[in-house]
């Protein structure tokens, strides 16, 4: 675009005036278009946008950050996106993100306020990415949790709902949690967790390194399948549709270009509405088959977003719960402050390694407002068609369910 020479010129108070009443009128249009039109404008009047640099692992946690580049829902709020990165561990993406390799990443709910509260790193919680997801597999001969006494299991990070689910499951069962790392003889009730990168996990059951691992799809659904191993429990049946990753985004970002944000958000829960509705097109969008982001088949990624078989899995005990009817990974984007707040406290009870002092003096109710932002995925979720849309209360309310 071309601008004209008179725009280089000093303005006078009347043409400010005007130009920042065009500015308002333009951003309450692009507001009510979802937010398409305001890019075009910021870089006419010399904003310097920020590039969107996306981070992400191999799993379906995933998905609604690549179904909006796949399916051209950033392209349609005119933002400018660098060729994603595919990055192995937690550890690894959450660096990047520090070092500003990338500013839009999915990651784990815990390592978010490890991040903020812990390193005191200004990150924020924009949206949840996905809802259930993950699920604890073993071997083939274990069949209660009970078999898991004196053996271990890996986990992908301390700071994970996965090590906080694992861990309500053990201590109900009468089993303790140690850290695997002690090298020592296990005693006859404990468990010895391990952290793993997720690729690492099936190779490591195979060899019987591990006795089992929890973690998200589509590694458990590839331990199915290869008959590698089997379900032993589906974490959403634990903790009714949780969050496992969430949208995380620097905080200078946020609050120095609010309607860039705002557009990225836009996009994330345009794409979280497409993928809950299009999930046969979605597994082959992920897979390796499509657009190579996972390094599974089709039909592993069938098993996790198309599957679905409630008695056969209620019959082995994977589902205690069928009347939640809760989905293997469900879609929708509002974070509920009821679970940062539940979180918060699961954390403080459970086994982490590492330096966790800063954990015993959160006050959950005070993170659930501080660490997540939920201005703009409000407003994206209204330009969507509103909660209905996503399935959730009007009021965007909810109590946890967290059972056993």
């Amino acid at each position: 675009m071309t601008i004209p020479d008179s725009w280089t010129q000093p303005l006078t108070r009347r043409q400010w005036l005007h130009l920042t009443g065009l500015f308002a009128t333009s951003a309450g249009l692009a507001s009510t278009l979802g937010g398409c039109q305001t890019g075009w404008l910021d870089r006419a009047l010399g904003t310097q946008e920020p590039r969107l640099k996306i981070g992400y692992l191999p799993i379906t946690d995933s998905s609604p950050l690549l179904a909006a580049q796949e399916k051209g829902f950033y392209a349609y709020e005119d933002l400018d996106v660098a060729p994603i990165q595919r990055y192995r561990s937690w550890d690894a993406i959450a660096q990047a993100f520090m070092r500003r390799e990338v500013n839009l990443i999915h990651i784990l709910m815990p390592t978010a306020i490890w991040m903020r509260y812990g390193l005191k790193f200004p990150a924020k919680v924009m949206a949840w990415n996905h809802t259930n997801g993950s699920a604890i597999t073993v071997l083939p001969e274990i069949n209660r949790v009970q078999d898991l006494a004196g053996r271990s299991l890996a986990i992908p990070s301390w700071y994970s709902l996965h090590n906080v689910i694992l861990q309500i499951l053990l201590r109900d069962h009468g089993l303790q949690p140690v850290h695997g790392t002690e090298p020592r003889k296990l005693g006859d009730r404990e468990v010895a967790l391990q952290v793993l990168p997720p690729p690492d996990m099936i190779a490591a059951l195979k060899a019987r390194k591990i006795a089992g691992y929890i973690v998200a799809e589509p590694h458990n659904a590839a331990a199915e399948l290869t008959q590698t191993g089997k379900l032993l429990r589906l974490t959403g049946d634990v903790w009714k549709d949780h969050a496992c990753c969430v949208v995380l985004m620097h905080e200078a970002d946020v609050r120095q270009y609010p309607q860039w944000t705002q557009r990225v958000v836009n996009a994330i829960a345009q794409a979280q509405q497409w993928s809950q509705i299009n999930r046969s097109e979605l597994a082959y969008l992920l897979s390796r088959d499509g657009g190579n982001y996972m390094p599974y088949p089709v039909s592993v990624l069938d098993r996790v977003l198309t599957y679905s078989d409630s008695e056969f899995y209620r019959i082995q005990g994977v589902i205690e719960h069928p009347e939640w009817r809760s989905q293997r990974i469900a879609f929708q984007p509002y974070p509920f402050p009821s679970y940062t707040t539940a979180l918060v406290r699961s954390l403080q009870s459970t086994l982490i390694t590492g330096e966790i002092e800063f954990l015993r003096n959160l006050d959950p109710q005070a993170i659930a407002q501080d660490l997540v932002d939920e201005r703009f995925i409000r407003q994206a979720i209204e330009q969507v068609g509103g909660p209905q849309s996503f399935g959730l209360a009007l009021d965007l309310n909810r109590q946890e369910l967290i059972q056993v």
